[in-house]
C-alpha cells in the first residue's frame, strides 16, 4: 500500500498522462509507457453516448478529462447509477467477460477517455507479463470492492 501511494505520487510528479488513471495506480512510469501502444484515445462531446446497454463489451473506459455518467435506461426516465471522472474506470467487466453491457454510458461534459480492449490486453500479457498482471489485480480489487460494498447494502443495484 505504501509503495502504491509512493509510486502514484511519484508518477503525478511526472506528470504522466496515465498517472492519474486510479486503476494503474501501482505501475511504475516506465510500466505506464508501456500502456501508450494498446491505449486508444476517444473524444466525446456532451451528452453523446460512449456506449449503449445491451452492447457488446470489448474494452474498459479510463476517464483523462471530463465526466461519464452511467445510467440504466427506464420506460420513465434514465436511473443513473454512478458519474465517472478523472482517473475512473468504467466497463471493467468487458475486459473479462464477453456479454452485452449491463448500463449506458453517457457524456456528461466533453471529455477525453482512454480506451483498453480485452484483445490488446491480452497482447500486453503476452509482451508485457507485469504490467498486464498488475492490471489485472487492479480490475479484481476494484469488481470485489463493488461485491463487498453491495453486500453490506442490499438495496444497492450492482453494475461494473
Amino acid at each position: 500500500m505504501i509503495l502504491s501511494k509512493l509510486l502514484n505520487r511519484w508518477n503525478v510528479m511526472n506528470r504522466h498522462p496515465y498517472s492519474a488513471i486510479k486503476l494503474f495506480s501501482t505501475l511504475s512510469a516506465k510500466e505506464l509507457r508501456n500502456l501508450n501502444p494498446v491505449l486508444h484515445h476517444r473524444s466525446y462531446i456532451k451528452e453523446e453516448v460512449v456506449f449503449d446497454k445491451g452492447e457488446a463489451g470489448q474494452a474498459v473506459y479510463f476517464v483523462l478529462e471530463g465526466s461519464v455518467t452511467l445510467q440504466r435506461p427506464l420506460a420513465d426516465g434514465n436511473y443513473t447509477l454512478s458519474h465517472m471522472a478523472c482517473g475512473d474506470a468504467f466497463g471493467t467487466l468487458a475486459l473479462l467477460l464477453d456479454e452485452p453491457r449491463a448500463f449506458q454510458a453517457v457524456a456528461q461534459t466533453d471529455c477525453r477517455l482512454a480506451v483498453l480492449f480485452r484483445s490488446d490486453l491480452q497482447l500486453l500479457l503476452e509482451t508485457q507479463t507485469v504490467t498486464a498482471s498488475k492490471i489485472h489485480l487492479a480490475v479484481a480489487k476494484q469488481l470485489a470492492r463493488i461485491l463487498h460494498d453491495a453486500a453490506l447494502d442490499d438495496t444497492q443495484l450492482i453494475s461494473v
